[in-house]
């Protein structure tokens, strides 16, 4: 009996830590992007930790708002929905800026969203915000940062 009190109380105990880890990230530094007149404040995944978490257990987006995965270099990326609660379309770009092509993904799914070519930028909008903008394959995002 004494065995189970000690460990309800450290599942009690450790509880809070377990729902923190499996929380959203904290806000992350922000970048000011562009999509023509649009303007995206995109928070910056730019390292193993942070892209791996990337968007997920948030429950909504601001408007104009999304993340934007930095890799040092370019290869076909690959995004996946598990634990992201809100359906998300993601944009893999060129160094130019210019996007490659468009997934659209659907919320808690493993499916791979890939880049059609290798790239070093990925930029998460909610679903649909490039198509209600007419952004397609070919359209520029401005103000990503430089690559090293």
């Amino acid at each position: 009996m004494q065995t189970i009190r000690r460990a309800l109380v450290a599942l009690v105990l450790l509880a809070p830590l377990v729902a923190a880890a499996q929380g959203p990230l904290p806000p992350q530094p922000t970048i000011k992007l562009t999509a023509g007149i649009h303007v995206i404040t995109a928070e910056v995944a730019a390292d193993a930790a942070t892209s791996m978490r990337g968007l997920m257990f948030r429950e909504r987006l601001a408007p104009n708002h999304g993340m934007v995965f930095l890799y040092p270099q370019k290869t076909t990326l690959c995004m996946w929905m598990r634990n992201t609660l809100i359906p998300l379309s993601v944009a893999f770009i060129d160094d130019d800026g210019t996007i490659v092509n468009i997934e659209h993904m659907a919320p808690r799914t493993d499916a791979s969203h890939c880049s059609a070519k290798p790239v070093r930028y990925a930029l998460e909008m909610e679903r649909g915000w490039y198509d209600k903008r007419g952004l397609a394959p070919g359209a520029k995002i401005g103000g990503l940062p430089a690559q090293r």
